[in-house]
């Protein structure tokens, strides 16, 4: 006789940028196999749309300060369910592997020999990116890429010296919060103030939004746009490039050159 728990497994899935579309055809076929879903609080609502019907969602959503489960918790809540007989998807915003906690989630299954699989989700970097049509890397302006995490825990002793600058490109995760602190440790750290910044907002949804300023103007923008996560924020040169006639471009900053 076939055992139940035989059958129990973890998927952790890449929901991507926002857009329900950009899911992979992967991502999507194993979606459609789920008895139990784990998602995050920032996947959209055209991504949750494709969960089956008789799916139960557990929603482990993260906001500032107001943690639903702690990570440990979800740890054992996957393990759990695929120790129960179900077949669990762990949906996650962007891709699993890029501050997403996948790689705890992964050891947590693993340490309980639960089988666990990983299926890439494009980023949210690289969707924004896409979607604002700025490319990271250009030859005449990046070659280096970096990303970072900009949550205010622990941000004034984390080392930034030497990601932003000339030929670089900063991509800020979960800045939106410490904006004003984050552009002063970049100048502290030697950036310049007028360096350009984009802020791209709700990326790949018909809502995107596209900001532009400069530096010193990164948390007074923030502020007076009301800009709401989530969110990325782009430091460097390639901040400037994009297609203006698709992007609301912020005109109430501080001067910059024409783009």
């Amino acid at each position: 006789m076939e055992n139940k728990a035989d059958n129990g497994r973890v998927w952790l899935v890449g929901a991507g940028p926002g857009a329900a579309d950009l899911l992979t055809m992967r991502a999507a076929a194993v979606l459609a196999t789920a008895d139990v879903v784990v998602h995050d609080g920032l996947v959209g609502a055209d991504v949750m749309a494709l969960v089956p019907a008789g799916a139960r969602l557990v929603s482990v959503a993260k906001r500032r300060d107001r943690h639903i489960m702690d990570q440990t918790d979800i740890g054992r809540l996957l393990v759990a369910e695929a120790q129960a007989g179900h077949v669990v998807v762990r949906l996650k915003g962007g891709d699993p592997f890029i501050f997403g906690r996948g790689g705890e989630e992964v050891e947590a299954c693993n340490a309980a020999r639960v089988r666990v699989d990983i299926i890439p989700g494009v980023s949210a970097a690289l969707g924004a990116a896409a979607a604002a049509q700025m490319p990271l890397t250009h030859r005449d302006h990046a070659s280096v890429v970096s990303f970072v995490a900009g949550e205010c825990r622990g941000l004034a002793a984390q080392n930034w010296v030497g990601l932003a600058g000339k030929g670089r490109t900063l991509v800020i995760y979960m800045g939106v919060t410490g904006a004003e602190r984050i552009a002063e440790k970049l100048i502290a750290d030697g950036l310049a103030p007028d360096t350009p910044v984009a802020v791209i907002e709700r990326a790949t949804l018909p809502t995107m939004r596209v900001l532009r300023s400069l530096l010193a103007d990164l948390g007074g923008m923030v502020s007076r746009e009301s800009v709401q996560s989530p969110a990325l924020i782009v430091v460097g040169d390639v901040a400037r490039l994009g297609e203006l006639s698709a992007l609301n471009a912020l005109t109430k900053a501080l001067p910059c050159p024409a783009y």
